[in-house]
């Protein structure tokens, strides 16, 4: 009997952790889903409120500065205010920024939409993540990385599919996939009531609030490459937001949502796949291959809106965008070699703000742009950022040092993804 009930007991702990887990990875799922259920209607925006590309592309540097903001200042709250609140606070805030989006006629809101989904992303990245890896069972090993870091891109890819299959065959198309979205989001933060919290609340709440940016010496000499890596691939993340939504009707003459949302999230899926494979390689070789491949496929993306080619510019999509997911994953595992846990969330302050610099950066350049040049020709642009980055990485890149002793990082892989399950994109 007195072995009986501590079993017992670890028995409902273990089944109370697993209701957290998939609380906490549906709602990670539903969260981003949200993000980009937006994007097949950018073309609706534009044909029936006369939005222009530079006003679209304001919205992409709108949600991608909020969400940098966020992670910089609040990356660290969950830890000091609990997971619960600040993943149901996260959700919140998405919820806002759909109702604020049921009423888009004038390019003011839609800012303000992708506004507050940038902060509420940013929220959901930090805490929701950290709850997943919190809450994962301890087998199968690689679950918590997996689920933590691979959930934002499932669900950034299955919110632009759902999006423009009811834009397009279902009705109220410029509102019905906010309402469904808003009862998901809804579900998403019943289920986070009724589960466990993971982390002890403790003080230091105000502190966390002071941004932490800092690179070790030792992989210092590895950030130039890293930063060409998240300039290079992000800026091509915020492309396909702000731009490929009047490419697709403009060059490749289709009108169809749900062949944007498929576009999109071409782009988006394929890092799912891409993101394990650089782990074969080194550091080094893994970022200079798959940036090769990434401009491979960003060639093929001109050319596909050169010749009106639409199944190209979908192959090229999904090239670039399996290649992207190897270049990030190990960019970030070089600057994470050797890394302590007080070094880690400085780490990727720096990785955030590298790659939401480069997400919203030549979007706002390009937006700008958008009013000189068509949108062919910023599409080339974007090549040749390709061109010049992928030139560099090959010629710069390099793997982190050994320690003395000759053993490769004091972190493995592993223990790296389960503390800081990877980059929250998008």
């Amino acid at each position: 009997m007195h072995n009986a009930a501590p079993a017992l007991n670890q028995a409902r702990r273990g089944r109370t952790l697993r209701l957290a887990f998939v609380s906490a990875v549906v709602s990670l799922a539903v969260a981003f889903a949200a993000v980009g259920s937006t994007i097949p209607l950018f073309n609706i925006y534009r044909i029936e409120d006369g939005f222009t590309n530079a006003g679209i592309s304001m919205t992409v540097v709108a949600y991608s500065a909020a969400t940098l903001t966020t992670l910089l200042v609040l990356g660290r709250l969950s830890t000091h205010l609990g997971r619960r609140p600040t993943s149901i606070t996260s959700l919140g805030l998405l919820l806002l920024g759909c109702l604020l989006l049921l009423n888009v006629h004038d390019i003011g809101i839609l800012i303000a939409g992708r506004l507050l989904m940038g902060f509420a992303a940013g929220l959901a990245s930090s805490s929701l993540t950290s709850y997943i890896v919190d809450a994962a069972p301890t087998r199968p090993a690689w679950l918590a990385s997996v689920a933590s870091s691979q959930t934002v891109m499932l669900g950034l890819a299955l919110g632009a599919i759902a999006s423009g299959a009811l834009v397009q065959f279902g009705p109220w198309p410029r509102d019905l996939i906010y309402l469904v979205v808003i009862g998901l989001l809804l579900a998403s933060v019943a289920l986070i009531a009724v589960s466990p919290e993971t982390a002890t609340p403790t003080p230091g709440a105000w502190r966390s609030l002071r941004p932490r940016v800092r690179v070790p010496g030792r992989v210092r000499h590895l950030l130039p490459v890293a930063a060409a890596v998240f300039l290079g691939t992000w800026a091509t993340g915020a492309f396909y937001q702000a731009f490929v939504p009047a490419l697709v009707g403009d060059q490749l003459h289709t009108r169809s949502p749900l062949v944007l949302g498929l576009v999109f999230a071409a782009y988006m899926g394929p890092s799912v796949v891409g993101a394990p494979l650089g782990g074969r390689f080194t550091p080094a070789a893994a970022q200079r291959l798959s940036m090769i491949t990434f401009l491979a496929g960003m060639i093929g993306i001109v050319t596909a809106l050169a010749t009106g080619t639409l199944t190209l510019f979908i192959a090229a999509t999904i090239v670039a965008g399996a290649s992207q997911g190897i270049a990030i994953s190990a960019a970030t595992r070089s600057l994470l070699h050797g890394s302590t846990p007080d070094d880690r969330a400085p780490i990727f302050s720096a990785i955030y703000l590298l790659s939401y610099s480069g997400s919203a950066i030549p979007a706002l350049i390009a937006g700008q742009l958008s009013n000189t040049f068509s949108l062919p020709q910023i599409a080339l642009g974007y090549g040749a950022l390709a061109l010049v980055v992928t030139l560099f990485t090959l010629i710069a890149a390099r793997n982190p040092h050994t320690d003395t002793t000759g053993t490769a990082s004091a972190v493995s892989n592993h223990d790296e993804a389960h503390r800081h399950p990877g980059v929250a994109r998008r």
